[in-house]
């Protein structure tokens, strides 16, 4: 190196998920000198795999949209855009035993357990969901905006199981925003709804992730736990972890943001520009069943019904080839949102793997136990913040100390959708204010 040129600066990444791997990508490629830092074994965050005969499989189910525009510029800039298939999807909904597909106009006329008229009051709530204005929908709920254009009826029977499904009790301050952004993502192909994965699964793009950084000179520090993050006498971030303490010119942090708020001391949040830390968390249980037989033709099947111990039925072999899950094997998650305090959150594995299959068999009563090749159980406790009205004006800056530290974490990512996709807009966005 000249003599006369600067050394590069240095940046410590705290996270391996999609954000810390975009940014120690972004950043690597302008010249930082970048180490990043992985609390498990794994890239990835909620993207993580697990073997299974042979085969990785996600623990947490995912999937692409054609409007995922940002996370296919990545995917694209990776070299793995070839990689990439599509396959048309479906919606269905479980109603008092029945199945009711949901994905055209002629579907919802055809909606049973709504009267005719409320039937077309949720038909013209998606259509003005579609070209409304998103302004000032962060100061009222979600319960209010639907309430007000499908009907209290309509709400209670059909909207309402839905958000409880995903946010329990907490379900009535969630913003309308949440809804309207979330909705548009979903629905936002004219042609029909597709949705694509990646031959190889997602640890085919956290590999090459981690191969690319390896050729930027980039630093991977895994299973390194952070214990605390701190202030000097002079303002620099400290990390300490459990291998010593860790400096750099820069701090980039892509933690969830609860465990931010754990290790983060109380120095340090004194300094940061947070307008709160009182952000909390919905964790996710997801039971992964590996079946001999198809069970619909649905990707989704919504199950908000309380006899249901879980909130979804997702068949994800609606959209991979067999080459990824092998030859007459069929992949479904079924999932249940939760509370990381709520006591179903820790529920013995063999007793949730019971129940569930059971309740299971209940909706499908052909579903045989030898139908049945293999299951497994993950959770994880920090998935999607508990949203409430205003939460744009709580959510945290891109910068929390200036030239020091930055921030790119799911909790900032509101109103966008909480993906992959919705952490590459953030991480790059962060990145864009750092350079």
């Amino acid at each position: 190196m000249d003599a006369a040129q600067p050394a590069p600066r240095s940046v410590l990444i705290l996270g391996g998920g999609i954000s810390g791997l975009v940014c120690a990508l972004k950043l690597a490629e302008q010249g930082r000198a970048v180490t990043l830092l992985e609390g498990s074994d794994q890239l990835g965050g909620l993207g993580t795999f697990f073997e299974h005969d042979g085969r990785t499989f996600e623990k947490f189910y995912h999937c692409m949209l054609p409007s995922d525009g940002p996370l296919l510029g990545v995917l694209e800039h990776l070299g793995l855009t070839p990689e990439i298939y599509w396959r048309p999807s479906s919606f269905a909904y479980a109603n008092a035993g029945r199945i009711y597909p949901l994905n055209t106009p002629v579907d919802l006329l055809r909606f049973s357990p709504l009267p005719f008229a409320d039937r077309i009051r949720v038909g013209i709530t998606g259509a003005w969901g579609r070209v409304c204005s998103a302004k000032g929908l962060d100061d009222i709920t979600t319960s209010q905006w639907l309430q007000g254009l499908s009907g209290k009826r309509a709400f209670a029977t059909f909207w309402k199981p839905m958000l409880e499904a995903k946010f329990g009790d907490r379900y009535h301050d969630v913003p309308a925003l949440w809804f309207w952004t979330r909705f548009n993502r979903e629905k936002g192909e004219s042609k029909g709804e597709v949705k694509g994965y990646i031959r190889g699964g997602y640890k085919r793009i956290t590999e090459t992730f981690a191969r690319r950084l390896g050729e930027l000179g980039v630093t991977l520090r895994m299973n390194e736990k952070i214990e605390s993050i701190d202030l000097d006498a002079d303002g620099h971030p400290v990390v300490q972890t459990a291998a010593g303490e860790l400096r750099a010119d820069e701090l980039l942090i892509t933690l969830p943001w609860p465990t931010l708020a754990k290790t983060a001391t109380a120095a340090f949040k004194s300094r940061a520009a947070v307008p709160s830390w009182d952000i909390d968390f919905q964790g996710v249980i997801n039971h992964v069943l590996f079946l001999k037989r198809p069970l619909t033709k649905h990707y989704w099947l919504a199950t908000p019904e309380p006899c249901h111990p879980f909130d979804g039925v997702v068949e994800t072999s609606t959209l991979t080839d067999e080459a990824d899950r092998g030859q007459g094997r069929h992949v479904v998650y079924l999932t249940k949102y939760v509370h990381r305090t709520d006591p179903r959150f820790t529920q013995p594995e063999d007793e949730i793997k019971r129940s569930w299959f059971s309740a299971l068999q209940k909706l499908f009563p052909d579903l045989r136990d030898e139908d049945l090749e293999a299951d497994y159980i993950f959770r994880a406790p920090f998935v999607e913040p508990i949203y409430t009205r205003g939460f744009g004006r709580k959510r945290p800056p891109e910068t929390l100390i200036p030239g020091k530290v930055s921030l790119a974490t799911t909790a900032q990512v509101y109103p966008v959708v909480t993906s992959w996709n919705g952490s590459v807009i953030q991480a790059e966005k962060t990145v864009g204010q750092m350079s």
